[in-house]
């Protein structure tokens, strides 16, 4: 019988492993010298590239998404810094995001732990449609065969978050229709440095981060872990957990040569470890007893936990054979395994159903609740038992030619894949608790392996004209999908009813960008690229790519304390794309579906200021002020077989999903040895289903507007003390009625702690 194995397929490691040798054997053809004096490469910086002039560690340069300088980016771009993450920091990527223009959230279970993040309207599930890096690679668990996020970085050890749109779409792939997001995990600081910090607060929220580095003249070395846990804010029928627990391990090493050396180089591993296990489930409530009691949990969840762990292992090589010449190579590997096991069904009806027509399916509700004791077997629980692997190689050759050109040449060889091997359990619930029956046969569920390989490559020019800078540029996608599906009566995968799928793209993916200087403080940008996003391996023959060709124009200006950007886009897809997933309220068969031509439009548009210091009063009043407008329509009629888009879609409809506005306010006062902040956010309600004119009731989330804040006390040198709310005004509010049922935000939480800093 088949054990599915946490590295995913054998037969991708043995690629990887060339890919390693055949890199370590070209550093050694190089015949340059590897050791040396070291410069401060990885000094932290609270700045973006180009705020202050100083420019981003030669190490980080190629891996990072946003240019320098950042004012004459041809693009809408976005850089969260160290100083900006640390006014209120939160391991909550949704929170953080807040204050970004463009981004599309949609909460789900209140610590952000399992995101789900769209840009420009790109559809927010699982942030399945957007490229996500950590320092500049691939990070989701499957980016081309599965590419939704069940894995997310931590955000709470991350020293900085880029985000950029429209522009991204010649650098980073495979998904360009919405843009990127970017984590920049810590540094190696220049200097023997370190920080801790201890927490704790509402519903057992305990938090802890700790990390320690330096540099020698010939290295530098970083160790950092960032901690977890809460006992959750649901309350469970009949009692228990419904918190989480997560651990993270980060190991940085770095060798380089001198900083005078003729021909610099550098090598850097970066190892990670994430495990954490959660007592989450997808079973929402009804309207009923949301009203009644919104952070109720069913009997029926009480068996649903996720267990997962996530590796990774990067080998970054930098070599500038000359001034006018670099390249950054880094080979990597990303292994991810979960179960999530967790109610699927319950007498043989979707939860989903249950809980929009409980009057049609009261028995299932009760058994739900524990009200009513069912015969054997009435409730059936999924063991979602998944690997992944992710693995490849990139290198990016820079060649700076004058003045006038900054040449980019990329090559990515990439092979990624997905095993499910998964059944389900029988259950009956008695008194309100719920006991075991019978045993699932082991991959009688599903029981297939997905894979991609896929080489992708892009040249992109920088040129500079007087005021104007240019940026040509064009991608090449070649992907080969495949799916061998076993059956659920082939435990050992002996392909005696092997189904196979097979299906290969080629896509090329221009764009041109363009940013005019109006007088040194102000520009104007404008840009026009092709957007694209894989069908993979589950695709039929009919399924098309996700295609679209995407429009943006803006203005930015910056004078001393003052940041200002407005952007105007129109995204034109030709074919919008669906992910059949549990988490959508699907079947979770991970098939693509097609939708079509769609409109996506918007304007976004971000003030920031320190009033303090532009009046030289010896005080720092951090200001800004973020809204953006949405709307997602579709542009032609359709029957779907998306249950994320109902069964039949009329032209004019809109996405869900999607807030038609949001506003984000945040606003501090720093002293000396104080510091508040406060962050204010407002989001509109977003349909739950497809539709046109007036919203129906039980259709669409609520409208949200939530108050955070931050204060800090210095005490000694190094040590500090904090206080923070989250949600201080206790807003109740629907964020979601997907995949079953509905689910509320996080309540008022308080968390105090202190920090220490060496």
């Amino acid at each position: 019988m088949h054990t599915l194995e946490r590295h995913g397929s054998a037969g991708l490691s043995s690629s990887l492993c060339e890919l390693v040798a055949i890199s370590l054997v070209a550093l050694g053809l190089s015949g340059l010298p590897v050791l040396g004096s070291s410069p401060n490469v990885d000094a932290p910086t609270e700045s973006a590239p180009g705020e202050d002039g100083e420019a981003p560690p030669p190490i980080q340069e190629r891996m990072r998404v946003i240019s320098d300088p950042i004012d004459r980016t041809p693009g809408s771009v976005t850089y969260l810094g160290e100083a900006i993450l640390e006014r209120q920091p939160s391991n909550d990527i949704h929170s953080v995001l807040s204050i970004v223009p463009g981004v599309n959230i949609q909460d789900e279970d209140g610590y952000g732990l399992r995101p789900n993040i769209g840009l420009r309207g790109s559809g927010s599930e699982r942030s399945q449609k957007i490229t996500l890096l950590e320092d500049g690679v691939l990070i989701a668990p499957a980016p081309y065969s599965a590419p939704a996020a069940y894995y997310f970085p931590t955000t709470g050890r991350m020293s900085g978050i880029e985000v950029r749109k429209g522009s991204s779409a010649i650098r980073q792939g495979p998904y360009t229709n919405g843009g990127v997001l970017n984590l920049l995990s810590s540094r190696i600081p220049s200097d023997f440095s370190g920080d801790f910090s201890l927490a704790g607060g509402s519903d057992g929220l305990r938090r802890g981060r700790g990390r320690i580095g330096g540099s020698g003249s010939r290295f530098g070395w970083l160790i950092e872990t960032f901690q977890q846990q809460a006992s959750g804010f649901k309350d469970l029928d009949g009692g228990g957990s419904t918190g989480f627990e997560l651990v993270d391990y980060l190991v940085k090493f770095r060798v380089n040569s001198g900083l005078h050396t003729r021909r610099y180089q550098s090598l850097e591993i970066k190892l990670g470890r994430t495990d954490q296990t959660a007592d989450e489930t997808y079973l929402g409530l009804t309207e009923a007893d949301f009203e009644a009691t919104p952070y109720r949990r069913y009997a029926g969840s009480q068996e649903d936990r996720l267990e997962s762990d996530h590796e990774q292992v990067q080998l970054l090589h930098l070599l500038r054979p000359s001034k006018s010449t670099d390249l950054t190579t880094v080979v990597y590997r990303n292994e991810f395994f979960r179960n999530w096991r967790k109610l699927q069904s319950v007498n043989g009806v979707g939860l989903a159903s249950v809980l929009d027509e409980p009057g049609a399916y009261a028995i299932e509700l009760a058994y739900l609740r524990g009200d009513l004791d069912s015969g054997d077997g009435a409730l059936r629980v999924r063991n979602n038992r998944r690997s992944y692997l992710s693995q490849g190689v990139q290198t990016i050759l820079g060649i700076h030619a004058g003045r006038r050109h900054d040449v980019e040449i990329g090559l990515r060889y990439h092979e990624d894949s997905e095993d499910r091997f998964q059944e389900e359990d029988g259950f009956r619930i008695v008194g309100g608790t719920m006991q075991q029956t019978s045993q699932g046969a082991p991959g009688s569920q599903a029981n297939r392996i997905s894979e991609a390989q896929a080489l992708a490559f892009f040249v992109r020019d920088t040129i500079q004209s007087g005021r104007w800078t240019f940026s040509p540029g064009i991608r090449f996608e070649a992907i080969d999908f495949t799916r061998r599906d076993f059956g659920t009566t082939d435990p050992d995968r002996t392909g005696t009813a092997l189904s196979l799928r097979t299906n290969s793209v080629r896509q090329w993916i221009p764009g041109f960008g363009v940013n005019f200087s109006i007088d040194g403080d102000s520009y104007v940008f404008a840009g026009v690229h092709r957007g694209f996003a894989p069908p993979g391996p589950g695709a039929k023959v009919e399924t098309e790519a996700e295609s679209s060709v995407n429009y943006e124009f803006g203005y930015r200006r910056e004078a001393g304390a003052m940041r200002f950007e407005a952007t105007a886009y129109f995204n034109d897809y030709e074919n919008l794309l669906g992910a059949d997933t549990l988490s959508s309220g699907g079947t979770g068969n991970g098939d693509l579906h097609n939708g079509g031509a769609a409109h996506v439009f918007g304007i976004e548009s971000a003030f920031h200021h320190d009033f303090g210091a532009a009046s030289g009063a010896g005080l720092s009043v951090p200001f800004s002020l973020t809204y953006t407008w949405t709307r997602a329509v579709f542009r032609s009629n359709f029957d779907s077989s998306f249950a994320g888009w109902g069964d039949t879609v009329v032209r004019g409809d809109e996405l869900p999903y999607v807030a038609p506005h949001t506003v984000a306010l945040h606003a501090g006062l720093v002293g000396k040895r104080w510091s508040g902040f406060a962050a204010v956010t407002w989001r509109d309600r977003m349909r739950t289903e497809v539709g046109q004119g007036p919203i129906m009731p039980g259709t669409a989330t609520d409208a949200q507007l939530r108050l955070d804040l931050t204060v800090k006390r210095a005490f000694a040198r190094g040590l500090e003390g904090f206080i923070q709310a989250r949600n201080l005004t206790d807003e109740v509010y629907r964020v979601a009625r997907r995949p079953a049922g509905l689910r509320p935000g996080l309540p008022r939480s308080i968390l105090a702690g202190v920090s220490w800093h060496f």
